[in-house]
This record gives structure tokens, C-alpha cells and sequence, in this order.
């Protein structure tokens, strides 16, 4: 009895409307699932007698109408099936990823094993807010990383070489900032205007544009919801082991400092915000941090 009370406590429990039933949100990093955990949620959905599965916002799968009595069995059933319960309260929640470089073409950095790493070491670590961790591998931002607690954005900033442009304005037709014009018979980048989302050097027919590499943009602060609210850039840095030590300093720095019953938006200030961008840029190896536009 008291393993079923600790189950229902968990934050991947989710008590219905009518009481008498509840749903269980899965856990499953970016929403990468394999056929065999598919097939075996399936199952698990059908032995219970669930009435659907149903595909969330945070790439998990929840399966409704679940016996409150049954949790013990059920939570053991999806442990077995890699799909164990999940997280939804004052917690790191499931960390959401787009395809990233293994499928889309405007990818910028792999951001499957990014979030995979994230959520190995900080997967529902209990703290004062809910923590949402989402990562874009370009600045197209399909998942959203500006309007979640913490935001990853993979980016690579364009680099010409003197003197070898063509200027046959392929980059002009692809940028869709505006960001770079042909002056004089060469490409020419403004880079106030420039995204570095690297469409420009895929684009170039001859190869002429070079990447200085890839970075990640961290922001911290974004919510969704009736009042959303973008997210402030914090840091920039150039490898994806930093950008894991980075996210895992700033959950616990809110788990010291931030108060519950509040939005992490609505505390910026609260949880000294200029301060933590400070130490995270004592912290992190010169080498490591992009200072670029």
C-alpha cells in the first residue's frame, strides 16, 4: 500500500477529472521511442483497458483512464519497457529536442544526444518550479526553446574569405533576414542582422562560405502559457559538454534560490540573474565560451 501512496505522489501521475481514474505521462527524452517501446506502451495501454494514447506537447506519451489500485503494476510494467513514469510537477520535466542533425537539413548541431545527456543527469530532480528544457538545433526554433525555462539554440556564424566571392547572390536569395547584400561584385554580411542559423554557407553553389563552428545559445526565463514571455540569453559556448555542465549550474542555482508557487519568469531578478550569468562565465573555460555577434 504505501509503494502504491509513493507512486501517486509521483509527478508523471495525474489525477483525472473524475477522480476515479488517472493518467500516467511516460518518460521518453526528446520523444525518441523505438518500435518495440511503442508496441509495448500499446500493449500495456490495451492489458489496462486504456481508452487511447495520447501524444503530448513535451514529446511523451500518456496513457489515460488508468485504476489508481493498479499504479504498483503498471509503473513496473513501463520500467520494463524503457518507458518508465514520467514527470509533470515542480519538477525537470521531459527535456524536448527537434530531429536535429541525423534528419533535418537546416540542423546546426545534434540535439538528440544533447537532450539525452540533459535528461540522464537531471531528469526529475524535485525543485521549487517546474523546469522545462527544450532544444532547437537552429534558429528556426521549432520546439521552442525561447519560451521555456531553459532554452538551447544550436547556431554557427558564417565566415568569408576575402577575395573569393563571385558575388553570384545565391546567399542574398536564400537569407531570409535580409542579412546580406552584394556590394561591389562580393557578399556582404550585416551582421546586426545576421540569425546564424547558416543557410547562407549551405546555399553557396562554389563552397566559398565557411562555418566558424557551432555554438549553443542558452537562455533561461521563457513560459508558454496565458502570459508567455521570451526567454533572456544568458551565454554562448562552443562545445555540447558545456552547455550540460551550464544547465545543470542553473537548476541548481534555482533550486536554491527560487521561491515556489511562482513562475521562474517572474523571479529573474529574485534569483539574481546578472550574478548567475557572471559566475557561469567564471566557471566555463575561455576556450569554450563563443563571444561572437
Amino acid at each position: 500500500m504505501a509503494r502504491e501512496i509513493a507512486i501517486h505522489m509521483r509527478g508523471g501521475v495525474i489525477t483525472e477529472r473524475d477522480p476515479q481514474y488517472c493518467t500516467i505521462r511516460t518518460r521518453i527524452p526528446a520523444g525518441v521511442i523505438s518500435p518495440r517501446m511503442l508496441r509495448g506502451l500499446a500493449d500495456i495501454a490495451e492489458k489496462y483497458q486504456a481508452p487511447h494514447l495520447h501524444l503530448t506537447t513535451r514529446q511523451t506519451l500518456e496513457i489515460p483512464g488508468m485504476d489508481p489500485g493498479k499504479l504498483g503494476e503498471i509503473a513496473a510494467a513501463l520500467d520494463g519497457n524503457g518507458t518508465p513514469i514520467g514527470s509533470e510537477r515542480d519538477e525537470v520535466v521531459n527535456v524536448t529536442a527537434c530531429p536535429g542533425i541525423s534528419r533535418c537539413i537546416f540542423a546546426n548541431i545534434d540535439s538528440i544526444s544533447l537532450a539525452r545527456e540533459i535528461d540522464s543527469r537531471l531528469f526529475g530532480r524535485e525543485m521549487p518550479v517546474k523546469i522545462r528544457i527544450s532544444i532547437s538545433a537552429c534558429p528556426n526554433a521549432c520546439t521552442s526553446p525561447l519560451l521555456n525555462e531553459i532554452g538551447i539554440v544550436g547556431r554557427i556564424a558564417p565566415v568569408r574569405t576575402p577575395g573569393v566571392c563571385t558575388g553570384c547572390g545565391t546567399c542574398v536569395e536564400y537569407c531570409k533576414e535580409g542579412a546580406i547584400s552584394i556590394k561591389k561584385g562580393v557578399s556582404v554580411l550585416d551582421p546586426s542582422r545576421c540569425m546564424q542559423c547558416g543557410t547562407c554557407i549551405r546555399s553557396c553553389p562554389f563552397n566559398l562560405l565557411k562555418s566558424a563552428g557551432e555554438h549553443y545559445l542558452i537562455s533561461i526565463g521563457g513560459r508558454r502559457g496565458r502570459h508567455p514571455r521570451v526567454g533572456r540569453e544568458l551565454v554562448a559556448v562552443r562545445t555540447p559538454k558545456a552547455v550540460v555542465d551550464i544547465v545543470e549550474f542553473i537548476v541548481q542555482w534555482v533550486y536554491r534560490r527560487a521561491w515556489s508557487g511562482r513562475l521562474l519568469s517572474e523571479q529573474l531578478e529574485d534569483i539574481q540573474f546578472e550574478r548567475l550569468r557572471d559566475e557561469i562565465r567564471e566557471k566555463v573555460a575561455p576556450s569554450d565560451l563563443y563571444e561572437g555577434n
